[in-house]
């Protein structure tokens, strides 16, 4: 019978430490800084029998405003979502607007001679090994720092004049004087000793403008849209931009600021 409670107590330890084991650390990796962000488009690649492209959103928005791609290039902000075709690109749209060989490579674009190269590889690299034009950490090194996704305070880069924004494409934006930004919003946390979110419309309106975020994704007053943190957790709101491409939801400090500075 001791025998038997010996061999009991052995096997409930064992499963004890079994599901300890499953569940303790359960929390994903951080990306890598050169990852986060990157977006894999695969709408009709693999179909084709070619690679998925591998979308790097940092080098991009080292160069150019959000605005720029999500409205005026119509890109949706959601990856998968555009649909974007090869014919697309061809006729100048989406990609095709830059990759055209003059802003930026086109599909043929490496000479050799009188021989031009493809250059699908360069976007088309998932499971490929390409030699990339921009190493992420030699780009970005000296940069102002963050805690988290690419490690890098983007927005104090542009006002310190580490990186300047492209707003402009001939021939796809139109010209039109910038509207005055609003002053900055209050946000009541609603959690006990969370301090309220300030919310700059200057800060955000150097990278997305006013259309990026209105009417769809917020209500055009401060009572027309209500929400809750764990929607932003969840992606909807300002979780469209903050956990994917801007700067993660874990750093609250950076929102969460009245009477903290």
């Amino acid at each position: 019978m001791r025998h038997q409670r010996i061999i009991f107590v052995v096997v409930s330890l064992f499963c004890a430490t079994a599901v300890y084991a499953q569940t303790f650390g359960s929390k994903e990796r951080m990306p890598r800084p050169n990852e986060y962000g990157t977006v894999e488009i695969n709408n009709y690649s693999e179909r084709a029998g070619i690679a998925s492209v591998v979308f790097a959103h940092w080098l991009h928005r080292a160069k150019y405003t959000c605005r720029l791609c999500h409205v005026d290039l119509g890109f949706a902000m959601e990856a998968g979502q555009t649909g974007i075709r090869e014919e697309d690109n061809r006729n100048g749209l989406y990609c095709g607007a830059c990759h055209n060989g003059t802003e930026a490579f086109a599909v043929e674009d490496r000479k050799h001679g009188a021989k031009q190269e493809k250059s699908c590889q360069r976007c088309h690299s998932l499971g490929v090994d390409v030699q990339a034009k921009y190493d992420f950490y030699k780009f970005v090194k000296g940069f102002p720092r963050a805690r988290f996704g690419n490690r890098v305070d983007w927005l104090l880069a542009e006002e310190e004049g580490y990186i300047k924004l492209v707003d402009y494409l001939e021939g796809v934006s139109i010209r039109r004087r910038a509207l005055k930004a609003p002053l900055d919003v209050e946000i009541d946390a609603k959690v006990d000793e969370m301090p309220d979110i300030i919310f700059s419309h200057k800060k955000h309106a150097v990278w997305s403008g006013c259309e990026l975020c209105h009417p769809q994704i917020f209500g055009i007053t401060k009572a027309s849209t209500v929400f809750e943190m764990q929607e932003i957790f969840d992606g909807k709101y300002c979780g469209v931009c903050h956990g994917k491409v801007a700067f993660m939801t874990l750093d609250c400090q950076l929102c969460h600021t009245k009477d903290v500075y």
